[in-house]
């Protein structure tokens, strides 16, 4: 008598063969997605123990589980708020920190400065879109230093500490509209950065055209202009626009691409030089640097094995512009063989080199004390 297995449409294959799964494909989906936080920093979750305002939610879950755990005679399944610092080296942790666990290969360390994103998300704002400076010190001190703002975003519900008070309160002597959202509209403007319930919007910088830049110099007893050449760190931009200021000079120009731009991080660590002197953006800073010397004056770049000793820059008097290299690879070549002369600055120890804007700074001194001299 036929069985089963004579009927039509059989399984023709072992059983013990594995069938393809999705496994493999879901697991690569995952990729690159970075380090998933622990349940206790996770604001949404009732084991939340972080530093930060807890959420009315969280603690409505929390509240929930005590009244069960008291209910069933056992110990409640929820976090201690307060006692884990999430708030990533900003200084705003409460309570008995406890070390934060080891974070994944590219992730920011623990106690380091900067914003810190969850998994998976990444803020990527048009190029000429207004910046979001979040976290309570980074916005603090923009207010204090008077870098140009929009708006002030503040969560509903944050914690009303002193340096959330005098945030409010500054912003508000300046004028600047104070907005309040939700804490998830403020998490979707920040595109997942942790942003401890403030933000403040600051404008697109207003570049000067180059033109206007070089002829403004020229107007002036003594010209002198700052080049950089490919400086990445907004701090570094900052601290040079600053130097620039106090010695004397009428302008900063950078190349658009590769370097770096006039941000809220630039505008703080300028302490508000941004405001007084002109920055220029330059499609080609080797041609820039050309337009320059045709207008009179001599280009000089900054060299640790540069041929010219600072303290007998004999051109420091004459109009000039001085030219700082990147942090790491110092003058471009092209921009070396542009230069008229290029200049060290002696040292010494056996330090290898100075940052760029310290070395801006000497600089700038000097020829700011031979034109005192001179003149």
């Amino acid at each position: 008598m036929a069985g089963n297995s004579q009927r039509r449409g059989r399984r023709v294959t072992s059983k013990a063969t594995a069938s393809k799964g999705s496994g493999g494909k879901n697991r690569d989906a995952l990729a690159g997605r970075g380090r998933t936080l622990p349940a206790d920093e996770r604001p949404w979750h009732k084991a939340y123990s972080g530093t930060e305002k807890l959420p009315q939610r969280t603690a409505w879950k929390q509240e929930k589980e005590r009244r069960a755990a008291a209910d069933e005679g056992r110990s409640p399944k929820i976090g201690k708020p307060g006692t884990k610092d999430t708030t990533w080296g900003r200084g705003g942790g409460r309570g008995t920190a406890t070390p934060s666990p080891k974070p994944a290969r590219g992730k920011q360390p623990v106690g380091r400065g900067g914003p810190r994103v969850a998994p998976g998300r990444k803020s990527n704002p048009a190029k000429d879109a207004p910046e979001l400076l979040v976290g309570r010190n980074p916005v603090l001190e923009a207010l204090r230093t008077h870098v140009p703002a929009t708006a002030l975003y503040t969560a509903q519900g944050i914690d009303m500490d002193d340096r959330v008070k005098e945030i409010v309160r500054t912003a508000a002597d300046r004028g600047i509209a104070i907005l309040e959202v939700s804490r998830a509209e403020l998490d979707r403007m920040t595109g997942g950065v942790l942003h401890q319930g403030v933000g403040l919007q600051v404008p697109p910088f207003a570049y000067e055209p180059f033109e206007d830049l070089v002829a403004a110099a020229l107007e002036q007893p003594a010209p002198l202009l700052v080049a950089l050449d490919g400086v990445t760190d907004p701090r570094n931009l900052g601290a040079v626009i600053r130097s620039a200021a106090a010695f004397g000079a009428q302008g900063v120009f950078v190349p658009e691409r590769r370097a770096a731009g006039i941000t809220a991080t630039a505008w703080r660590t300028s302490a508000g030089a941004a405001a007084r002197v002109p920055v220029a953006q330059v499609t080609n800073l080797t041609r820039s640097l050309k337009a320059c010397q045709n207008a009179g004056f001599v280009v000089v770049g900054l060299d640790a094995d540069g041929e010219t000793d600072l303290y007998h820059l004999e051109a420091a008097v004459g109009p000039l512009v001085v030219v700082v290299g990147s942090e790491g690879r110092g003058l471009s070549r092209l921009v070396g063989q542009t230069c008229d002369l290029t200049v060290s600055i002696p040292m010494i120890s056996e330090v290898e080199s100075l940052n760029a804007s310290v070395a801006a700074a000497v600089t700038l001194a000097e020829v700011a004390r031979r034109r005192a001299v001179e003149g």
